[in-house]
């Protein structure tokens, strides 16, 4: 470290120098975080608008839940599942019980989740459907992103995702995301297992499909026997102003993914829900996870979960988004450079207009240089998913940086 450098630039440097170059990082090096707050190396503090992509749905190091980590690490953090721990029944039960399931199957990380519902999927083609050996097929909608590895990236319609990283995984088929149409024609194929969405598309840009969408795709999945796969990685666990984004239309998908806010952001843990028939299809030795469903991971999500559910996260992001939406469509007709507002709960996003060779990405670092932290998406979109324990009051005074920065835009 030099002496005319900062101590952000210093590890900013640091990260360039030793870490892969995967990400694109906002211009900012955070240190410690409590709440909607984050605050950085030199000291300087910014509202979080971006929660760790909907992972930190509870806030920053909320007191219950890293109480319940440290209580945990200090007795028992890992026993794999070649024995059985004292934790892992009790979170089996409690979270199948809290959003109505049968059996969970836990896992880590969000795309270990999808992973493991189109296993399951698939098996349960083979074995109860009766599809013809690998025969099955996955119906994905087109602007989907569920993560990184080769199988996620073999159902994106996206070149930043997929290009030079072929060959791709077959048995997967895409159709237009929000078209009940092109749905129905695809799951038509008896070779049909499932179809696997995002009930509002988050890295596409916060995509809100029209009312009654998800209803129609729960009516075609039962009609064609296809299990209808919910990715809730993003959108579940409070963010929408619903426990699920399912919720909104009152539909129960056949398999149910989560992760993200399922720990509040203080690890890896996922689950994949579903019924009997679908998750016993998979027999001891034929799906697992060294880490998946760790003692230190169930102890940590029960009280994930249970803070949702005590403060009443979903109906606060319900609230406060209705104020956030109107304050950024007052926006819109105040600016050209606001084209489109859209989103539900605290999950919202607005359509950044190009001007004087400034982009959606020069927005978003004059947000940081105001105090808020935000990212773009796809060029010309801005995500807004702030902890769902803002307040009103601070929300306002966010709006009020968002409005400053843009009208100075």
């Amino acid at each position: 470290m030099t002496e005319t450098m900062t101590k952000s630039e210093y590890l900013m440097d640091l990260e360039n120098e030793f870490g892969a170059h995967n990400y694109h990082p906002i211009p900012v090096v955070i240190e410690r975080g409590e709440g909607v707050y984050v605050w950085d190396v030199d000291g300087k503090k910014y509202f979080d608008f971006l929660a760790a992509y909907s992972a930190v749905n509870q806030g920053h190091c909320h007191p219950r839940i890293i109480k319940a980590l440290v209580t945990q690490a200090q007795k028992l953090t890992l026993t794999s599942r070649a024995f059985y721990n004292n934790i892992l029944g009790e979170y089996e039960k409690y979270i199948t019980t809290f959003f109505g399931y049968d059996k969970v199957l836990p896992m880590n990380t969000g795309v270990e989740g999808g992973e493991t519902a189109i296993k399951l999927a698939r098996r349960w083609g083979y074995d109860v459907k009766g599809i013809p050996e690998n025969k099955a097929k996955i119906v994905f909608a087109n602007g989907n992103f569920w993560g990184r590895t080769l199988a996620a990236i073999s159902s994106s319609n996206d070149p930043s995702s997929y290009k030079g990283f072929g060959p791709y995984m077959t048995g997967y088929e895409l159709v237009d995301y929000n078209d009940l149409t092109a749905l129905e024609n695809a799951i038509k194929d008896p070779s049909t297992a499932a179809f696997m969405v995002e009930p509002i598309q988050g890295e596409a840009g916060v995509i809100v499909p029209t009312e009654g969408y998800l209803k129609g795709v729960r009516a075609l999945c039962t009609k064609y026997n296809v299990l209808f796969i919910a990715d809730e990685v993003q959108t579940g666990l409070a963010r929408t102003g619903k426990m699920l984004a399912c919720d909104h239309e009152g539909v129960k998908p056949d398999i149910l993914v989560l992760g993200k806010a399922l720990s509040g952001g203080v690890m890896p843990v996922s689950a994949v829900l579903a019924s009997n028939e679908i998750i016993l299809t998979i027999k001891p030795g034929e799906h697992g996870s060294t880490y998946g469903g760790n003692p230190l991971a169930c102890a940590v999500a029960m009280e994930a979960l249970q803070v949702l559910k005590d403060e009443k996260l979903a109906e606060n992001a319900e609230a406060l988004g209705i104020i956030f939406r109107a304050e950024m469509n007052k926006l819109k007709a105040d600016t050209d450079v606001v084209t489109e507002v859209r989103g539900k709960g605290l999950f919202n996003a607005i359509v950044i207009k190009e001007k004087n060779g400034k982009t959606a990405w020069d927005v978003c670092l004059q947000f940081a240089a105001a105090g808020l932290l935000a990212k773009p998406t796809h060029g010309d979109i801005i995500r807004f998913a702030p902890p769902l324990v803002i307040t009103k009051e601070q929300l306002m005074e966010c709006v009020n940086i968002i409005r400053k920065v843009i009208l100075e835009y």
